[in-house]
């Protein structure tokens, strides 16, 4: 049975090079097909230690880690997460920035998905002023090369969750895929739902 742990600040320090690997394990699939950097991926998870008000969420199975999810405060996050929502209109400080959530296979369909929401729109209703939680997920077309014949987007899953697509708040990541030589840009879109 998965239990779940939030965690915020330097008490995070300690599970740094486990979830470098998760993330990095799970993020190799389809959608996102990331040929992942360990370097990289301590630089940006020191970003959720040092925000104010940022949290991350672990999934245990006994003392193992098996899934991590990500939140803080939109005005702390980079230029390509909030300039979609100062081009329209948003005031940074009303957002909640929900991150990625990442999952061992074998873990999936046991509640963690629901969970990472629920703890993560817990801990940003409780902060001063933030009326929105938003994320983004890659957008990949139907007919991608590397998408399997099984998988199912999490359109649904969102949803559910009380979240909306908003596809006027879009912007690109940059990210280095399986089979290529450097970083290139991918379309983002985010979704969003009221916390009020």
């Amino acid at each position: 049975m998965l239990t779940f742990q939030r965690l915020s600040g330097p008490s995070l320090n300690q599970y740094i090079d486990e979830l470098a690997q998760l993330r990095m394990r799970v993020f190799r699939d389809f959608p996102y097909l990331y040929d992942g950097d360990t370097h990289y991926e301590a630089r940006y998870l020191q970003t959720y230690i040092e925000a104010p008000n940022s949290v991350i969420v672990l999934a245990f199975d006994g003392n193992k880690i098996v899934g991590a999810s990500t939140g803080l405060p939109l005005r702390h996050e980079t230029d390509e997460v909030t300039q979609p929502f100062i081009n329209a209109g948003y005031n940074l400080d009303d957002i909640f920035y929900c991150g990625e959530s990442v999952l061992l296979p074998e873990y999936r369909g046991q509640g963690a998905g629901v969970a990472f929401f629920d703890h993560r729109e817990e801990h940003a209703k409780n902060l001063e002023g933030i009326k929105y939680a938003c994320f983004c997920g890659v957008q990949r077309p139907d007919d991608h090369p590397s998408r399997p014949a099984d998988y199912q987007p999490l359109d649904q899953f969102w949803r559910n969750r009380g979240y909306e697509k908003r596809p006027e708040l879009a912007t690109h990541f940059s990210w280095k895929e399986i089979g290529e030589q450097e970083e290139s840009l991918k379309p983002m879109t985010f979704w969003m739902k009221s916390l009020l």
